[in-house]
């Protein structure tokens, strides 16, 4: 079992965020004797997880969609995997926009670079 201090320095997500994950239902942390926060391992799993999503700018519903799913249990495993796939269709779809974009970046930074060998 791991204290909400811990898991935000080994995770780099503070604890004001943690403790919104388990109020908006993403997180459901059992409480040592104390009354304390004890992350379990499973735990540290689902946040490193949900990091990801974040990181890939899965909206917050989307993320509580997936996991409220998986709360359920099995039986609705179609419906998990179609979530992701969408979410996975939506990086892709950045990733070629953003490639796009470094494309236009990497010109101006040429033409700079032209300009600064052409003064010299």
């Amino acid at each position: 079992m791991t204290s909400i201090a811990a898991v935000a320095e080994r995770t780099g997500i503070t604890a004001h965020t943690l403790r919104y994950y388990e109020r908006i239902g993403l997180l459901a942390v059992p409480r040592d004797e104390a009354g304390r926060r004890a992350y379990t391992a499973s735990d540290l799993t689902r946040i490193a997880f949900i990091s990801r999503l974040r990181q890939t700018a899965m909206p917050i519903r989307d993320i509580q969609a997936y996991f409220a799913l998986v709360d359920e249990g099995p039986g609705n495993e179609a419906r998990r995997l179609a979530l992701l796939e969408r979410h996975r269709d939506r990086v892709k779809e950045s990733i070629v926009d953003l490639e796009t974009a470094l494309a236009v970046v990497e010109m101006k930074i040429a033409g700079y670079c032209d300009l600064t060998l052409t003064a010299k």
